[in-house]
């Protein structure tokens, strides 16, 4: 998911196989997840054996019935030998036949797992394919994004808009394919077939358009990057569309825009914002990452979503959230919300991609804190940090930006879109070279180059980088749901100080402000000390961190 709910804060808040035949299991937070959850977010068993190398999505859109058929062929790596294979697809849609080297294979589901028995021995290093013939009436998404499935909607015009969301419940709502993030598909062929008045949109870029029976055509697009699942989506509608070409760090990039035909005109003109994003971004994450699939904005009956070189976009061409500054900085209503926010997962959930939904503070707090850092590019260093800081007021400290593993933990917190681009904000200070601190999301998005991560990975690449040791930091800020206090009092011209409301050993450093000048002190959870020769102090936290203070009275 893209976009956080408005919350307040709080005062108080403020200070393997196994697991596959458990009925349910109860988290740490009490969350209770079923057999399903466990079947479709673990990497079982039947998954782990092989290795995905290439989807051919083959589609026919029945726009009238709401229905959706066709074939996914699959080709993968055997990485050890196996004859049971695991895919995903969700009721009321059914497979109807699996088909490898023209034998038809039989399978037996579980919920929304399919267990195919193949016929072939499945050797080591080989490189295998089947074909997956699916079809049905997709769910239909209650609320998208969030709460995603199929959107079947009519323009203003009357004509249909018809689009897919599949973030979080997954994209076996409406295929079958091998339904977790950690294995990403190498490349994607995707076929779409609708009526022959209306234009089809899918991921990377457009072969070729075919004249079909019965008055239908089909759109051949084709993604040449690794892809994740929820960043798959097809878009229907009667659309326009123009495009223009980018001089970015790697060269031309191709940028496409879909719209209604009747928004043709003010698309031209408020997607000018492409190129200003393109440019801050690249600067501070390096190039855009799929040049080869092209940037592309595709107008939805919905907000919007991050969906891979095919970002969908419903925010009706006006500036901020809905025509409003949702940051209440000053500066959210200077730029289109969804046109930089669902850009920046381009970098931060497409490019790097998270293993497993419980480290999903990878994707959405790097691109909360990419608008800032937008606004620090085209406004300035004080606008960027008053627009990071002015996201505080939502953060609800409800639970850990860290989940539960292998459970498709999809009931996250809200706060890692606040609280974690405040964290992120809150180390570059730490960090305390700029310098530094751009060559280190840069270096991310070169490290980690289409591949998918742990939370632990990007922990230890950012601390090696900075030179820091970083360990209790994450674990507080991460792992817990609580926020360090700095405690202090002065006596005898002695500042004394200490962090409370914090795990053991918790030791970050922090730059203060002490009777007007600036220092930088270094708390510990045992009382610390400093002389200081001043009748009196006057303390005040640096605005940049997100930290409440208390003094003490010594008397």
């Amino acid at each position: 998911m893209t976009i956080f709910g408005l919350h307040k804060t709080s005062p108080m808040k403020f200070l393997p196989s196994l697991l596959c035949a458990l009925i349910f299991m109860i988290s740490a937070n009490g969350q209770s997840y079923t057999k399903k959850d466990t079947l479709r977010g673990s990497v079982t068993p039947e998954r782990a054996w092989w290795d995905l190398s290439y989807y051919h999505l083959n589609i026919e859109v029945d726009i009238e019935n709401q229905a959706v058929k066709g074939s996914n062929t699959i080709q993968y790596k055997v990485l050890q030998a196996n004859q049971r294979m695991q895919l995903d697809l969700q009721p009321p849609m059914t497979i109807s036949k699996v088909i490898q080297e023209g034998q038809e294979l039989s399978y037996s589901r579980d919920g929304n797992a399919y267990y195919i028995e193949l016929i072939k021995k499945q050797q080591p290093s080989d490189i295998n394919e089947l074909v997956v013939y699916f079809g049905g009436k997709p769910r239909i998404a209650p609320n998208p994004p969030w709460d995603s499935g199929m959107v079947w909607k009519k323009d203003d015009q009357g004509k249909p808009f018809v689009s897919s969301v599949s973030w979080g419940a997954g994209s076996s709502q409406w295929w079958p394919l091998k339904d977790h993030m950690y294995d990403e598909v190498d490349s994607l062929a995707f076929s779409i077939n609708v009526p022959r008045d209306l234009v089809a949109v899918g991921n990377g870029r457009l072969l070729k358009i075919d004249k079909g029976k019965n008055k239908t055509r089909t759109f051949h697009w084709y993604v040449s990057n690794p892809i994740n699942n929820y960043g798959i989506s097809f878009n229907i509608a009667n659309y326009a569309d123009f495009s223009e070409t980018y001089q970015g760090e790697k060269g031309s990039l191709t940028c496409s825009y879909y719209v209604l035909e009747q928004n043709l005109d003010k698309a031209k003109e408020h997607f000018k914002q492409v190129p200003l994003m393109l440019e801050a971004f690249e600067y501070w994450f390096g190039p855009y990452p799929f040049y080869e699939d092209s940037y592309k904005l595709v107008e939805v009956p919905y907000p919007g979503m991050e969906h891979q070189s095919a970002i969908t976009y419903g925010n009706n061409f006006q500036n901020g959230w809905k025509g409003k500054d949702r940051s209440q900085s000053g500066y959210g209503d200077k730029f289109d919300f969804i046109i930089v926010h669902e850009s920046g997962h381009e970098w931060f959930a497409n490019n790097i991609t998270f293993k497993d939904i419980a480290d999903i503070w990878i994707h959405e707090s790097f691109t909360t804190y990419s608008e800032g850092l937008y606004v620090e590019y085209h406004y300035g260093k004080e606008a960027g940090d008053g627009y990071q800081i002015s996201k505080r007021n939502k953060i609800m400290n409800d639970r850990p930006m860290i989940g539960n593993y292998g459970v498709n933990d999809i009931a996250y917190s809200g706060d890692n879109y606040p609280k974690g681009s405040t964290v992120l904000h809150m180390l570059r200070q730490i960090v305390n070279d700029d310098v530094k601190w751009r060559s280190i999301l840069r270096g991310l998005n070169e490290k980690f180059y289409h591949k998918t991560v742990t939370s632990r990975m990007i922990e230890d690449y950012i601390a090696a980088q900075a030179g820091l040791k970083l360990d209790h930091f994450w674990d507080q800020y991460l792992r817990t749901n609580e926020i360090p206090v700095f405690e202090y009092h002065f006596f005898d011209q002695t500042l004394s100080y200490r962090w409370t409301n914090a795990i053991q050993d918790f030791d970050m450093p922090l730059k203060i402000k002490l009777n007007g000048q600036e220092k930088w002190v270094y708390p510990k959870t045992s009382w610390q000390k400093m002389p200081f020769e001043a009748d009196k102090i006057d303390l005040q936290v640096d605005r940049n961190f997100y930290v409440p203070s208390f003094f003490i009275n010594p008397k």
